[in-house]
């Protein structure tokens, strides 16, 4: 058995084991078992007993942090999104809610060394996307503050506001905003027919699909779409379906072995009224959009950030699913608000049309995170 310096921390509304680079081995197969193991991965009972997971997505997050040499306040940050019945570690993507709680980790653990007060910026280098994030913690005494008022959809406490700021976030993984060019594409599976769809990278990569053509309304939590077994199904077949035709898998069987986090699914629908599961009843024209997403193969009960970073881009790119969906007081503006399951999540986007061809300049969110535990993790090889 060998124990390993590790952080717990809430970053939104997501949950993960933050580590210093440092303090993991370099033989990188090493460090992947030494990760899954503390996780309690793999695991058939999905239930990680023997670990630190949370059975689901959202609690099967990765964080890895270093100081970024040559740039000051700046740190890399590598995710890595644990799956809970095999070995894998996907890290294809970011997550911004693991983000969230990046600057405040490396305040921390000291390796941040212009600390300003109310707010301290923290460049974050993201590894896996190749695109920095600037991070705008709230700090008193010296000293990380978590506290505040400001509560975020998902998360029953407040805490103080972390704005995110995620710079030129267009092709993330792609290299390109619109991986294929084209703002619609038909996607052909094989057992479910064609279906139209949006294929845009804005933080990480989504297909966006209307909720109607997979059988939803937008309205929809969890456990509706879960009642809906064939209805998921198809979803996690187009998902497949269009990580083949962006080049990612070799077919649709691939997709679901070695694909499993990206690219991330959505469906959407115009703006109508729906019970929310932490703020209440929500009005159509509280929202701009509805969506719904899936992670790991299972509905999600909130929006992921980068999700909304990415809806948020895609409802400024014309002629897209999502822009034509979207309430149309709302196109003129660059605040916008996304109706998810938990309630509420607002986002700013910056998008510009130069010569014939779109640019994300800035998606902005804001977001709560805290430390849970400090300590040492102990694995058993």
């Amino acid at each position: 058995m060998i124990g390993i310096p590790c952080t717990v921390m809430r970053g939104g509304t997501s949950r993960g084991l933050y580590f210093l680079e440092d303090d993991l081995p370099k033989d990188v197969a090493l460090r992947r078992k030494i990760i899954s193991k503390a996780f309690g991965s793999p695991d058939p009972t999905g239930m990680q007993i023997n670990g630190m997971g949370g059975t689901f997505a959202n609690m099967n997050k990765l964080a890895i942090i270093s100081r970024r040499e040559g740039e000051p306040n700046t740190v890399n940050y590598e995710f890595g999104q644990i799956d809970i019945y095999s070995w894998t570690i996907d890290q294809k993507a970011n997550c911004g809610n693991i983000s969230s709680g990046v600057g405040a980790f490396a305040i921390e653990k000291g390796l941040i060394d212009l600390i300003e007060e109310p707010i301290t910026k923290v460049r974050v280098f993201n590894t896996n996307t190749q695109k920095y994030i600037l991070e705008h913690v709230p700090v008193k005494d010296g000293k990380v503050n978590y506290e505040g008022d400001f509560n975020i959809a998902g998360v029953n406490a407040s805490g103080s506001k972390i704005r995110l700021d995620f710079l030129d976030p267009g092709g993330a993984t792609t290299g390109r905003l619109l991986p294929t060019g084209n703002v619609t594409d038909i996607i052909k599976t094989d057992n479910y027919g064609e279906f139209e769809v949006s294929i845009v990278d804005a933080a990480n990569p989504f297909v966006f699909i209307r909720a109607e053509d997979v059988g939803m309304d937008g309205t929809e939590q969890v456990s509706d779409i879960m009642a809906k077994p064939g209805e998921l199904k198809k979803m996690l077949e187009i998902r497949a379906a269009t990580a083949v035709y962006m080049g990612d898998a070799k077919n649709i069987a691939d997709a679901y072995e070695n694909c499993k986090a990206t690219p991330k699914f959505c469906y959407l629908a115009s703006p109508k009224p729906y019970a929310s599961a932490t703020e209440g009843y929500i009005n159509e024209g509280d929202i701009d959009i509805l969506a719904r997403m899936l992670s790991m193969g299972k509905p999600g009960p909130i929006m992921a950030l980068t999700g909304a970073i990415c809806l948020g881009v895609s409802l400024k790119i014309k002629g897209t699913i999502p822009q034509l969906l979207l309430r149309p007081e709302a196109n003129a503006s660059n605040d916008l608000r996304i109706g998810h399951p938990s309630g509420v999540l607002p986002v700013t986007v910056d998008v510009r049309y130069e010569n014939g061809k779109y640019q994300a300049i800035s998606g902005t969110v804001y977001r709560t995170a805290r430390m849970l535990m400090n300590g040492t993790i102990y694995v058993m090889l």
